[in-house]
């Protein structure tokens, strides 16, 4: 009995050494499937981290809606002008016209020149007046074959003259406007005698005595009126509907039917 128990020690022995082998090669095996599983996640969820575009602020969101909105302020305004401009199409029925999209502007003229986008191939020529729908803008002073240059009513030209005519009642008085007070955004007539009365608020339009501009185009409203410095005629000052800084789509007068 002894001998048999000694013998069954033995066995219980090898039995328990070799299940503490299975259980260490295990142990081994879940280790390392864990290793492999983590070496796996980190070779493809970690470049996929680095392509995840990070959540942006509350402040750059509020930037972008920002900017957002106001280009669709800017793009309302144009659609608005656009129209306006076609509008104006209606009301020049006996003249020839062709809408044109301002392309350019140089900054040191501002006031002086813009550029088109029509030119010969369109008809324009050169001396064609250029309005909008807030009145007369300027002439067309040099032609391409797919654009022109328009010499504004602001230009520093001492050269560039417009005939103009002031209705008091049933009286007409002519001038020419002649100069622009960028200061406080006004046109400058010339030429109208001290002693003829013109009152602020008088509407002012071309006179029609030239080839140049048809007669009754809109230009602005008398601003205020002072003698010139020799008091011999006055100077009128003119407000026009118009804002010369930002002019973005235009009306060539071609010719008359």
């Amino acid at each position: 009995m002894a001998r048999r128990k000694k013998k069954n020690n033995k066995y219980l022995k090898y039995i328990m050494i070799v299940v503490l082998i299975i259980l260490l090669l295990v142990s081994l095996l879940v280790e390392r499937k864990t290793s492999i599983i983590e070496n796996l996640l980190k070779t493809t969820i970690y470049p996929v981290n680095k392509l995840v575009v990070p959540t942006s602020s509350k402040e750059d969101q509020t930037k972008s809606i920002d900017n957002l909105t106001s280009e669709n302020k800017e793009l309302k305004k144009d659609i608005e002008e656009l129209r306006k401009e076609l509008d104006l199409n209606k009301t020049m029925t006996e003249y020839s016209i062709e809408n044109a999209t301002v392309i350019s502007r140089n900054k040191d003229y501002w006031f002086n020149t813009i550029n088109i986008d029509k030119g010969s191939k369109d008809g324009i020529k050169k001396g064609n007046a250029v309005v909008t729908y807030n009145g007369l803008v300027g002439k067309i002073s040099k032609v391409f074959k797919y654009s022109s240059e328009v010499k504004l009513i602001t230009t520093e030209d001492i050269h560039f003259k417009v005939s103009v005519n002031i209705k008091i009642k049933d009286k007409d008085y002519y001038g020419l406007l002649n100069g622009y007070d960028k200061k406080n955004n006004l046109l400058k007539i010339t030429g109208i005698d001290k002693d003829k009365k013109i009152k602020k608020g008088k509407e002012v339009t071309t006179s029609g005595l030239s080839n140049t501009y048809p007669s009754g185009l809109y230009i602005g409203k008398v601003e205020k009126v002072k003698n010139d410095s020799y008091n011999l005629s006055q100077i009128i000052y003119v407000k026009t509907k118009q804002d010369f800084d930002k002019i973005h789509y235009v009306t060539v007068i071609k010719e008359k039917k």
